[in-house]
């Protein structure tokens, strides 16, 4: 999910924006400054965090700044044009742009371009491109026109793709829009006419990024919508003029009679910002969507309305709101499906991989460089449409002895049918799976879970592509099916996940000890509880079991009630269930879920097994923070996340239950003590970040002589 934080206002008292707002807003060498560039006569260099300018530089009287400023990132020094063709180079030691170094060119400047890793790019009204260097050793050198006339250029962006810089301008001709893509090492130079629709207001808002071979150009239409159109950067053709078209990527995000106070930028390549209103008579808005979702993600109103500027560089916006220059850090998550509906289901060394699926691109004839992405996708059409049933050695064999034989003549067909597998195969797997089960549900008696064991094993199946097989499973009290199915299955609905949940926690131990579970989550208990009861005195990370500030609560924690289990007395030594249950509450642990949907369904367990649950998460608790590094051993032991969360959502669901059960009043009152202690425990982490904070500054590079400062050291 993307958030916006909370907005500041930098200090714009030596700005003065005219009716264009700003010329632009550019990174400079160093970490969290940045230059503005005024519409008028002035740069200031800022820092954000502070914020507050650090240098101003002016024009004379009678000159105007044409293009923004931008740094050099290679020498650390500042570029800027005014009056279109005198060009300006200073550092921060310079105060008076007068006394700074000073070229005339021959032609008009449109834009500087300058990025990390390269030179800067000096872009000409003409459309010519040349690098910094190559124009100061000659500034009076030639400029060709590579642009038509009449043709404007209205907006560039300059890339760095594979360490090779590429300038993309667009350019505007009586209502017609042209995309040049200019390689710059190569010199190669190619031209597309955009086909953008009837755009009938302002000229469109447009942002760009690069994806492999392909910059992806979007628009903002008239119309309210952004559109996409993807544009080669290596192109077989230098000389004619090709055509793009575009396609419709986010449907009326802003209002259509929107004039003005309209921008977009792309912030990650799942996430774009976009300022303008979103309804004919709402106010202004600077929003987030989800380009892979098609999501809103967060919106900020903006009341005083804004002059339709939008920047953004790492993790930071800028928008000019009148006179004043607004910054709004955000923060954009991880775009998935998982993380917008569940919890990301965390992936430990060791663990099972997820269901394998078909690598297009490494299938004879369908190479990128073989086809192209439309031709791709009807060759992969046309192989699931035909190869769906393909002549798999076997396959024809088993899914009739599915039909009809016994269950040890299909376990022997389907060992044959492994042997020769491979997972590109995978559409079989699915067929004699969706064959079993429906046999298993016209025959009741019909349960070949030495089918099912082999076929999960093969990491192909999920719970989407055979829904009945864990409910097949519940209903047999299957375990160790149900076992494996969490371990595999990355999308098991929560309604089935609290149903293994309920099945784990009711069965009985006698039924638990002759069955084959894997134990790989859980270790050996008996040893670590011997060392724990030595040094039961120790403090672990903060926080004594036995220990508790509160008068009341320690000497409510002397008194047994009348049913409370030997378990729920010494929480720290012993563990409450068995370990082969144990590792059946792990599978549970690890399972991704969603706390919204899962919730209803945790009312549902009956009140001593909440207790249970409770009493072993909070065992794995106070084995993790007995660890400095706060985790448990074995294989894939549950972590401290997980083991937090299951206790939240248990409380959460049941607080007023368990509240009223007395074999759970003791258990409630460890849990109190232990949030207490570590509260006490982070808030005197705190100070000593904050100690060490101040400290580092002592140790920073000394100030310039003829200067000096004030500094309060306070130490807690």
């Amino acid at each position: 999910m993307a958030a916006l934080e909370e907005e500041f206002t930098l200090s714009t008292g030596v700005l003065g924006t005219g009716p264009e707002g700003l010329l632009g807003v550019e990174p400079s060498d160093r970490a969290d400054q940045f230059l503005v560039t005024d519409s008028g006569r002035t740069i200031v260099l800022y820092k954000v965090s502070d914020q507050k300018p650090l240098g101003s530089w002016s024009v004379k009287q009678g000159q105007v700044i044409t293009c923004p400023a931008v740094c050099n990132f290679q020498t650390g020094e500042y570029i800027v044009v005014h009056d279109h063709k005198v060009l300006r180079i200073w550092n921060n030691e310079d105060v008076n742009l007068e006394k700074v170094f000073k070229a005339t060119l021959s032609a008009e400047v449109h834009r500087i371009h300058s990025i990390q890793g390269t030179e800067p790019l000096v872009l000409f009204s003409s459309g010519a491109v040349r690098g910094l260097e190559a124009l100061l050793a000659e500034p009076q050198q030639k400029i060709e026109t590579i642009i038509p006339n009449e043709e404007v250029i209205k907006w560039s962006q300059f890339f760095m793709v594979f360490k090779h810089p590429v300038l993309i301008f667009i350019t505007e001709k009586h209502g017609h829009y042209f995309a040049y893509i200019q390689l710059c090492k190569s010199h190669n130079l190619s031209k597309y006419t955009l086909l953008l629709g009837q755009e009938k207001s302002a000229n469109p808002n447009f942002t760009a990024c690069v994806d492999r071979k392909f910059i992806s150009l979007m628009s903002l239409g008239s119309d309210g919508c952004i559109y996409e159109s993807l544009i080669p950067i290596y192109s077989s053709d230098t000389e004619n003029n090709q055509k793009v078209v575009r396609s419709l990527l986010l449907k009326t995000v802003v209002s259509g009679a929107a004039h003005g106070g309209v921008a977009l930028s792309i912030l990650d390549q799942d996430h774009i910002a976009v300022l303008g209103p979103p309804l004919p008579a709402s106010k202004e808005c600077l929003s987030i969507w989800n380009i892979k979702f098609q999501t809103l993600q967060t919106s900020k109103e903006l009341p005083q309305g804004t002059s339709g500027q939008l920047w953004y560089y790492g993790e930071t916006l800028f928008l000019l709101r009148g006179k004043l220059l607004t910054v709004i850090p955000y923060k954009c998550g991880v775009s998935s499906l998982a993380g917008a509906l569940g919890k990301l289901q965390r992936k430990d060394p060791g663990t099972h991989p997820l269901p394998h699926f078909v690598n297009w691109e490494t299938c004879q004839g369908c190479g990128p460089e073989s086809y192209s992405e439309e031709q791709s996708r009807v060759l992969r059409r046309k192989k699931i449409e035909t190869n769906s049933q393909s002549n798999i050695p076997g396959s024809e064999q088993l899914l009739s002895a599915i039909r009809k034989d016994s269950e040890k003549h299909i376990e022997v067909e389907l060992r044959k049918l492994l042997a020769k597998w491979t997972p590109t195969f995978h559409s079989v797997i699915g067929d004699v799976t969706a064959g079993l089960l429906g046999r298993c549900k016209a025959e009741p008696s019909f349960y070949p879970r030495n089918c099912f064991v082999p076929l999960i094993q093969t990491h192909v199946l999920s719970y989407s592509l055979c829904p009945g097989l864990m409910e097949l499973a519940l209903e047999h009290k299957d375990v160790q099916l149900l076992q494996l199915c969490l371990r595999q299955f990355p999308d098991i609905p929560e309604s089935v996940t609290s149903a293994c949940l309920k099945l784990f926690l009711s069965i009985a131990d006698d039924s638990l000890q002759d069955l084959n579970i894997s134990m790989d989550s859980v270790f050996d208990y008996s040893a670590h509880n011997e060392k724990m009861e030595e040094q039961s005195e120790i403090l672990h990370n903060g926080f004594n079991p036995v220990d508790s500030n509160c008068s009341n609560c320690h000497q409510e924690s002397h008194e047994k009630p009348p049913f409370a289990p030997e378990t729920a007395l010494h929480p720290v030594t012993s563990c409450p269930v068995i370990p082969k249950r144990a590792a059946l509450l792990n599978a549970i642990l690890h399972s991704a879920y969603s706390e919204a949907f899962l919730l209803p369904h945790l009312k549902d367990i009956p009140a001593q097994h909440i207790t249970l649950f409770l009493q072993y998460l909070y065992f794995l608790y106070l084995k993790c923070s007995g660890n400095a590094p706060m985790t448990l051993p074995g294989k894939h032991p549950p972590t401290l996340s997980q083991i937090m969360d299951w206790i939240c959502l248990l409380l959460d669901a049941n607080f007023t239950v368990v509240l009223m059960i007395p074999e759970a009043k003791r258990l409630l009152t460890h849990l109190y003590k232990f949030v207490k202690s570590q509260i006490s425990v982070y808030s005197e982490l705190n100070k000593i970040e904050v100690s060490f904070r101040e400290l580092r500054k002592l140790n920073q590079e000394q100030r310039s002589k003829g200067s000096y400062s004030i500094e309060v050291l306070e130490l807690f």
